[in-house]
């Protein structure tokens, strides 16, 4: 089966092309690009495609690449064993499967999501080469090899806030979330509000992106934030005429708390809307 897209999710061809070639390849998909471009959602909607269960791997500063295989519970071992617990004869009661391991015993082929990578250590994706490449990890504890019953398709996803080293890279099929252009974001929208009024999206989308374009912009207005935005204006009545006959010397549309998210792009607005009303006085 090849994957093109949901219902719920538009896919572009290049990003269906990745997923494709990833499967066949039966390498990890790691997916780049901005935050809100729809990279945790694509491991989602492959699942939903596939028909089959998604695991979710939530990576965090904190987390090292042996949690992802399983985690031993020693000190639950010596206090059960201090009480006279019959269950601490068996150390297999105390080792907890990580997300790996689940993915690897699966009855089924799963979707694997190692979601944001880039937040551990910088050794983190070097720790999990070979599990990944061989579909198997030994056990020390209990002295088993637990291998793969199925390869599962695993995405791995990256906000770029630092490098991953090459020997990981090479492992992997690469794609980058481009920012969609006009018309896929007009689809995107169509996808969540199949009513919409497609002139309040017209009007909202030369808003939204006149604000991504404005230079020196701390963070960027994503896909998934004009989506709310949308939602915001059509809860609460904002038609496109509000929207269209929007003085430019004000500082920032309505709502624009769902589009502008620190107080140093706010300010930035506020200036050049100060700069507009400063020139429009001479």
């Amino acid at each position: 089966m090849k994957f093109e897209g949901t219902a719920d999710y538009v896919a572009p061809a290049d990003l269906q092309l990745a997923v494709n070639a990833a499967i066949t390849l039966q390498r990890p998909l790691l997916v780049k690009g901005e935050p809100g471009t729809g990279k945790t959602l694509l491991a989602e909607q492959l699942a939903q495609a596939l028909d089959t269960r998604l695991i979710t791997w939530h990576i965090k500063s904190t987390t090292k690449a042996h949690q992802g295989l399983y985690e031993y519970d020693a000190v639950s071992r010596l206090r059960d064993s201090q009480l006279g617990v019959d269950k601490v004869h068996d150390i297999a009661n105390y080792i907890k499967k990580g997300k790996l391991w689940e993915a690897f015993d699966a009855q089924e082929r799963v979707v694997l999501l190692i979601d944001e990578i880039d937040k551990a250590d910088i050794e983190f994706p070097n720790d999990l080469l070979q599990e990944l490449d061989r579909m198997e990890f030994y056990v020390y504890e209990t002295g088993e090899t637990v291998r793969a019953r199925h390869r599962p398709i695993i995405i791995i996803t990256s906000n770029n806030e630092k490098e991953l080293p090459d020997a990981f890279l090479r492992r992997c099929f690469f794609h980058y979330i481009a920012f969609p252009d006009r018309d896929t974001l007009k689809r995107i929208v169509d996808v969540h509000f199949p009513s919409i009024s497609q002139t309040l999206v017209n009007e909202a989308l030369e808003i939204f992106f006149d604000i991504r374009q404005v230079p020196g912009l701390k963070k960027k207005p994503s896909t998934s934030e004009l989506v709310d935005w949308l939602k915001l204006l059509m809860a609460d009545d904002v038609g496109e005429a509000v929207l269209h006959e929007r003085d430019p010397r004000k500082a920032i549309p309505p709502l624009a708390g769902a589009l502008v998210k620190n107080e140093q792009d706010v300010q930035l607005l506020e200036r050049l809307a100060f700069m507009t009303r400063r020139n429009g006085y001479r």
